[in-house]
Order: structure tokens, then C-alpha cells, then sequence
């Protein structure tokens, strides 16, 4: 048994189109989406554009050193995110993975205070996450492959 799972770029289309409908269909209509770079800036750029929104955000945060290798905690890097820019603003935050999910809880939980209201959109979910996320495509326990960072295709 393949300990991996696969996402293709068709497959990152399908699901992208398949979470901006759920957002659409649940109400939510974001002012801004905020990409968790690196991975999560394909997603965002994808729900902005299909959920209409022209502002799209960026926030660096450094979690993952190497494959299963992570820092103690997570920490933003340069350039850092101005929260004037989100406030009052209904925040998509958006992620490729929810692993164990302290990058996006340290994302959510600087932005809650700023923001009117967030929600966070991800490909993938693992059951180890310390965050539910609002939007999630697909949730697994296995190693993500994404088509960004496959080097054989």
C-alpha cells in the first residue's frame, strides 16, 4: 500500500472548485483570502479567483524545516502581514495542509482580533489537527504529494 497520497494539478482544480462552492453555498462571502505561504498560496489565488475576491493577502510562516522536520513552534517571516489591511474584513485563510495545525491556529488566532470573522479553507486535513477547519477538501493521515512540489511530474 502507497503510503502517499497523490494530488494532481486536475485534481487541485476539482478540489478548489468543489471548496468554493461550499463556501459559496454556506454564506460565507470573504472580503480578502490569506495565503499561508508557501503551499497555501495556489489555494488562495485559486478561491479568489473562484469566489470573485480581488484582494488576496499573504502571510510567511515557517513550520516545516524538512520532510516530517519541524521547528519547536511556528514563526512568521518577512514580509509581515499589516492587520489594518484585515480589519473589519470577513478573512478566507487559506492553507494547503492542516497537519497538526499549529500553523494555522497561530494564523487564525493573530487574524480573529483584526478581522471581522475568519474562516480557513485547506486541501488536506489530517485527524491530528489541532484545528477543524471551516472548508477542507479531502482529510487524510498519509504524506501529501502536491504537483508544486513533485519533482517527477
Amino acid at each position: 500500500m502507497d503510503e502517499r497520497e497523490v494530488l494532481t494539478w486536475q485534481g487541485f482544480g476539482d478540489m478548489s472548485a468543489r471548496l468554493a462552492g461550499e463556501i459559496r453555498a454556506d454564506g460565507f462571502v470573504p472580503d480578502a483570502v490569506l495565503g499561508i505561504a508557501r503551499g497555501g498560496l495556489f489555494l488562495a489565488g485559486s478561491l479568489a479567483y473562484l469566489l470573485g475576491v480581488k484582494s488576496v493577502f499573504l502571510i510567511n510562516v515557517e513550520f516545516y524545516t524538512g520532510v516530517d522536520q519541524r521547528l519547536a513552534e511556528p514563526i512568521i517571516l518577512p514580509p509581515q502581514l499589516s492587520m489594518h489591511d484585515i480589519a473589519d474584513m470577513n478573512l478566507l485563510i487559506a492553507d494547503d495542509v492542516a497537519d497538526t495545525g499549529a500553523t494555522l491556529a497561530l494564523v487564525r488566532d493573530l487574524c480573529r482580533s483584526h478581522a471581522r470573522h475568519t474562516r480557513s479553507a485547506v486541501l488536506y486535513e489530517k485527524p491530528v489537527s489541532v484545528v477543524r477547519c471551516d472548508y477542507v477538501g479531502s482529510r487524510t493521515d498519509r504524506w501529501i504529494v502536491f504537483p508544486w512540489t513533485d519533482r517527477d511530474g
